[in-house]
């Protein structure tokens, strides 16, 4: 495992970080709690030591499991959490999301309960949970500030949701040097990140990019199929059916990133790499991605994504063969469903971006 530098604030992440939604709900299929603290504890044996979970995961359960988990390593591992969402006043329905408070006294508190069920003195990462661009105000930036003086929180970040509006918010959280932005970008969805990247560019904003979903929900790393079957409450479910088969034809245009058999990352000499590893090695070759944050099901999946970080490389060409197969459209004339980006400006960043999309409804 290889370790980054979370913007410029000193924190370091594994190239490889453990997304903690899966733990404490049942959004990507059952699991016992004992098999999630299990799964995490055997992360971080392998070298993951980034763990990112959020206050509104199971309404504060997460959290909990998460400071059981890292009791005994807490010094070992670099914690992310999330706040945002007001959970405490309002029931959950379903996958629907719960109304937002960026109030700065409700964010305090919420923090305080963070610091209480995670058992912890510091979080390492404090990320704004999808809030919009006019919900992050300079009352909210001086919070933030404070709460870093105050020695509660070391590093500072925004977390996005596609559902929610993530253009204008990641500029903002760029512009203004946040240590670390989240969002959902891989092989198959690369409009944002990219765009990200070339506000890096154009600002020579420190802010790290921590992308999530790098497997665009089981088909890179084929854990959906034409065959599978997902069950009720997996949250796979919601991507529209067009998307899974156009995602299936893509993935076989990408075979060329696989080398051979997977090699586990203890093996010396020149790493094999499989699709799942390749299209986490693919993130991590943009410099300003400090962790990518897969969604881990099994011991396997962290066995072998772990090692995402020592396989071989991509290499110039292939880098640039992925990015025209993207701008040809992996040359399939077919429409995948995802034709539209949220957007809580009406638009305006998407078309000022230059993208060939629309704004959601």
């Amino acid at each position: 495992m290889e370790y980054r530098e979370l913007g410029d604030s000193g924190v370091e992440v594994s190239e490889v970080g453990f997304g903690a939604w899966v733990v404490g709900t049942d959004w990507w299929g059952d699991r016992s709690e004992e098999d999630a603290l299990e799964m995490v504890r055997y992360a971080v044996e392998q070298g993951i030591t980034y763990v990112d979970t959020g206050d509104v995961y199971g309404h504060g359960r997460s959290e909990e499991l998460i400071g059981e988990a890292i009791a005994d390593v807490r010094e070992d591992v670099t914690l992310a959490t999330k706040v945002g969402y007001d959970f405490y006043n309002n029931p959950q329905a379903g996958h629907g999301e719960l109304p937002k408070e960026m109030d700065t006294e409700y964010l305090r508190e919420a923090v305080e309960r963070s610091l209480e069920r995670l058992d912890v003195d510091a979080i390492d990462v404090l990320q704004l949970h999808n809030a919009n661009v006019e919900e992050i105000t300079p009352d909210v930036l001086e919070l933030l500030d404070e709460l870093e003086e105050e020695g509660k929180i070391r590093a500072r970040g925004l977390a996005l949701g596609p559902s929610i509006g993530w253009l204008a918010e990641g500029d903002f959280a760029i512009e203004r040097e946040f240590d670390s932005v989240q969002l959902v970008w891989n092989v198959l969805e690369q409009e944002v990140g990219n765009h990200f990247l070339e506000t890096i560019a154009e600002t020579g904003s420190s802010t790290s990019l921590v992308p999530r979903v790098p497997h665009s929900s089981g088909i890179l790393n084929e854990q959906v199929t034409p065959e599978t079957e997902l069950g009720e409450g997996d949250h796979r479910g919601f991507r529209p059916d067009e998307w899974y088969e156009t995602g299936w034809e893509k993935l076989e245009k990408l075979r060329f990133l696989e080398r051979a058999e997977p090699r586990s990352a203890d093996e010396s000499g020149e790493r094999e790499r499989t699709m799942a590893q390749a299209s986490i090695a693919w993130l991590l070759s943009h410099e300003p991605v400090a962790s990518v944050t897969p969604t881990f099901r099994t011991t396997d999946d962290v066995d072998e994504w772990a090692a995402a970080s020592d396989v071989a490389k991509l290499s110039d060409d292939e880098m640039a063969r992925v990015a025209d197969l993207y701008e040809a459209g992996f040359d399939i004339d077919r429409d995948d469903g995802m034709d539209s980006l949220r957007s809580s400006v009406g638009g305006e960043d998407i078309q000022s971006a230059g993208l060939d999309k629309l704004a959601a409804d």
